[in-house]
């Protein structure tokens, strides 16, 4: 019997560094994972490639498939959709390969509805004052909107208590020597392994 994949769901506060965090767990972790590509009815940019970046599509074929459950999770942001398709994860997770997802605090809460069996993870910044200097080192925003960054990131940093486990991103490396260790503690927890151990001494 092929043991079932497990679903990682990472999240946190705009600018704690969850893609870069994301991208160094799935290319330097001894854990084989599969990112889970978004789906979006945005544009396809110059170099992205579908399938790859994202699955693109229209706004009436997303639509669509909100309307026939097959969204993991979504959201509506700028006039288009982004969104996880739920059959590549179920696929993923029956072909016994874990799942990672990295989303918004929003889309987790919807997952953790869908799939409460998943590891739910909440990147911290080591304060506020390193998140802000974080957001403002991007260059791209006004204090303005820095200021509103901010003020949702203390409201997301309170929905912490809806996951598994805390992660301080304080140094790349250190952080996923973190969910490295969360995730290989998982891989044994009874209630993932038991059904094995029962199929094995005949106790349907």
């Amino acid at each position: 019997m092929l043991a079932r994949g497990m679903l990682i769901v990472l999240s946190g506060p705009s600018g704690v560094g969850k893609g870069t965090v994301r991208e160094a767990m799935l290319k330097e972790s001894i854990n084989k994972f599969k990112y889970s590509v978004s789906m979006t009815t945005r544009p396809m940019r110059p170099g992205e490639k579908n399938g790859i970046d994202y699955f693109f599509c229209s706004k009436n074929e997303f639509e669509e498939k909100i309307r026939q459950g097959e969204m993991l999770e979504y959201a509506r942001y700028v006039d288009n959709y982004y969104g996880t398709p739920l059959r590549y994860v179920q696929d993923t997770l029956a072909s016994g390969n874990d799942v990672f997802l990295e989303i918004e605090v929003k889309g987790a809460m919807q997952v953790r509805k869908k799939m409460p069996d998943g590891v739910f993870i909440f990147l911290t910044p080591p304060d506020l004052a390193s998140l802000r200097s974080r957001i403002t080192h991007r260059g791209s925003e006004d204090s303005t909107t820095i200021d509103k960054r901010m003020e949702k990131a203390r409201q997301e940093i309170k929905m912490m208590s809806n996951y598994d486990y805390a992660v301080v991103n304080d140094e790349v490396p250190k952080a996923v020597k973190r969910i490295e260790q969360i995730v290989n503690s998982e891989h044994l927890r009874v209630s993932r392994v038991i059904d094995s151990y029962r199929k094995m001494i005949g106790d349907k």
